[in-house]
């Protein structure tokens, strides 16, 4: 990932998007800190449609009795 100031990114955003579209990102930073990150929309539209984690586990096959029961005794002494 090419890494670059903000205000260079402004200077060269034209060639900062054509390697977006060619699945180079880039990383913009702003005062030596990450600020922003530029991908290309095919990219970003395969990240956007990754299922969240409560999704998975609603759409997930399991069936009752399938996860064990949660241990409820008390936690054991550390011995400190």
């Amino acid at each position: 990932m090419k890494e670059m100031q903000l205000r260079e990114a402004k200077a060269r955003f034209s060639a900062v998007v054509d390697a977006a579209e060619e699945g180079e990102p880039s990383l913009i930073t702003r005062h030596g800190k990450p600020a922003a990150v530029v991908i290309g929309f095919e990219e970003w539209k395969r990240l956007s449609q990754v299922p969240s984690f409560g999704w998975l586990l609603m759409n997930s096959p399991l069936e009752d009795g399938d996860i064990p029961e949660r241990d409820q005794s008390p936690p054991r002494d550390p011995g400190f």
